[in-house]
């Protein structure tokens, strides 16, 4: 699912919102997940799963064309863990907080 597809299902679920509200709310969330994330902060979404920062170290590596050693700067990912109400979802089975409900 795309951003724009979340924001019609959800105003199609919402007819009582604008399209333009729920684009601004969708916005909103993203950015503040975003922001948290680059100061580092760990965001937690409880049933659904919780986005943290990864800080990889500088290394060696390999140009695997050429074979030749390259230097990899430090960087810092984002990282996503399911929660447990997500997980039991996706293998069937019966979580007890049935908020992810499409119906």
């Amino acid at each position: 699912m795309t951003k724009s597809e979340l924001i019609q299902r959800l105003a199609e679920k919402n007819p009582h919102l604008y399209m333009r509200d729920v684009e601004k709310i969708i916005d909103t969330i993203f950015n503040k997940i975003s922001e948290a994330l680059a100061k580092g902060d760990r965001i937690e979404l409880r049933g659904f799963g919780a986005f943290s920062v990864k800080e990889r170290d500088s290394r060696m590596g390999r140009n695997p064309r050429t074979g030749q050693n390259v230097f990899v700067e430090a960087k810092r990912l984002p990282f996503f863990k399911t929660g447990k109400g997500l997980r039991e979802r996706l293998n069937g089975g019966n979580p007890g907080n049935d908020s992810f409900n499409d119906d």
